[in-house]
C-alpha cells in the first residue's frame, strides 16, 4: 500500500488555492490538481502530483440511475450484479456534489473471490463494462482464503474499507505510479490517512490465480495487475467514484 509514503505528510490549512497539489517541477506533467472543497479539508502534503491542471473541470451526467436496476432485473452492465449496481448508483447520487465526473465509475465486488475479475470499470454512458482482478487487504482476510471476511477503516488494520471513494491525483511512490483516493463515507474516511490507493502489484497478476487460485493480499489498497494498471487509470481517471462493498 505504501503507508510509509505518507509518514511525513503534514496537515494543510491553507486557502482553497493552497489545496492544489504541489507543482511538479520536472517530469511528465506540470500543473496543479484541485480537490473539491467538500473533501479537501483533510488533505495532506504528499509526493508530487502527476496531474495536469483542470482535470476536475466539467461534469458529465450518466445515463443510468439507481432506479435503472430493480432488484429482479437482468444485469445490463456486464458482470456487475444488479443489487450491487443499485448500491453504487445510490452512492453516486448521494455524493454527486463531490464527484466531478459521472460518466464512468468503478465497482469492487468484494463478495467475490480474489480469483475472479471483480473490479468492474463501468461506462455509464453506454453500459459497457470491463472487469479486472483486484486484491483485498490482508487484514480483511487473515487466513488468506481468497475471500474478504471483514472491512475496517482503522489505521494499522491492513484491511480493505467499504464505501464510496473519490479518485484523486497520481504520484510515483513505493509501488510506482499510484492514485490517491479520498473516502467519502464514515466507513472509509481514513483512506487518505491510511494511504489507501490504486496501484499495481506482482501479487495481483493473473499468474497468481493460475498458480494458487487467488491473488495475494494488499495492505488495504486496490492492487491490480502490473499489466492492467495503465488501462485502469485510462478508464477511470481522476474525479470519479470507486464504490467498494460486499453485498
Amino acid at each position: 500500500m505504501g503507508e510509509g509514503l505518507f509518514n511525513q505528510m503534514e496537515l494543510t490549512r491553507d486557502t482553497v488555492a493552497s489545496r492544489r497539489a504541489l507543482l511538479k517541477t520536472g517530469g511528465l506533467f506540470a500543473g496543479a490538481m484541485m480537490i473539491p472543497s467538500a473533501v479537501a479539508a483533510g488533505m495532506r502534503r504528499a509526493p508530487q502530483s502527476l496531474l495536469p491542471a483542470g482535470v476536475y473541470e466539467g461534469h458529465s451526467a450518466g445515463g443510468f440511475t439507481a432506479d435503472s436496476f430493480p432488484a429482479d432485473s437482468a444485469n445490463s452492465l456486464g458482470s456487475v450484479r444488479p443489487a450491487l449496481m443499485r448500491r453504487a448508483m445510490a452512492a453516486l447520487q448521494q455524493h454527486g456534489s463531490s464527484v466531478a465526473r459521472h460518466d464512468r465509475i468503478a465497482i469492487a465486488d468484494f463478495a467475490a473471490s480474489s480469483g475472479r475479475p471483480r473490479f468492474h470499470l463501468v461506462n455509464l454512458e453506454d453500459g459497457r463494462t470491463t472487469s479486472k482482478l483486484v486484491a483485498h487487504g490482508s487484514g480483511s482476510d487473515p487466513a488468506h482464503t481468497g475471500y474478504l471476511q471483514r472491512f475496517s477503516n482503522a489505521n494499522g488494520s491492513n484491511a480493505s474499507c467499504e464505501g464510496a471513494f473519490l479518485t484523486s491525483d497520481y504520484y510515483v511512490g513505493k509501488h510506482g505510479k499510484s492514485q490517491r483516493l479520498i473516502g467519502l463515507d464514515h466507513t472509509n474516511n481514513n483512506a487518505l490517512d491510511r494511504a489507501i490507493v490504486v496501484h499495481a502489484a506482482w501479487y495481483a497478476n493473473r499468474e497468481m490465480v493460475a498458480e494458487r487460485g487467488m491473488l495475494g493480499r494488499s495492505q488495504g489498497c486496490f492492487a491490480v495487475g502490473e499489466n492492467e494498471l495503465a488501462e485502469v487509470f485510462e478508464r477511470l481517471g481522476p474525479g470519479r467514484m470507486i464504490y467498494a462493498a460486499k453485498v
